[in-house]
């Protein structure tokens, strides 16, 4: 079973960076399908990216080309680089990881980002 902890969210003002980490501890996930998704506030959860145990990538439209999921299986820590951040992007950040096939089996407890214009 594995346990995720994220890091790194904060406030920024638009066209700022933040630099999401999240820690993953019980089990190796190099295997695992890993993803971040978002909640901005009174609105449902959505994914921003997903990195697959083969290692391709996808993003949600909104984030393509500002964002970048990556991972580094030495310190079992999966990253999202957030730049050119817009007030839009203001939500709870969550990380999860899973089997594949769009299932999600652990979550962490989130991490916030604000983004102020």
């Amino acid at each position: 079973q594995v346990q995720l902890v994220e890091s790194g969210g904060g406030s920024v003002q638009a066209g700022g960076s933040l630099r999401l980490s999240c820690a993953a501890s019980g089990a190796t996930y190099s295997s695992y399908q890993m993803g971040w998704f978002r909640q901005p506030p009174g609105k449902g959860r959505e994914a921003v990216a997903v990195l697959d145990s083969d290692g391709s990538t996808s993003y949600a439209d909104s984030v393509k080309g500002r964002f970048t999921i990556s991972k580094d299986n030495a310190k079992n820590t999966l990253y999202l680089q957030m730049n050119t951040l817009k007030p839009e992007d203001t939500a709870m950040y969550y990380c999860a990881a899973g089997p594949g096939g769009g299932t999600w089996y652990e979550w962490g407890q989130g991490t916030q980002v604000t983004v102020s214009s």
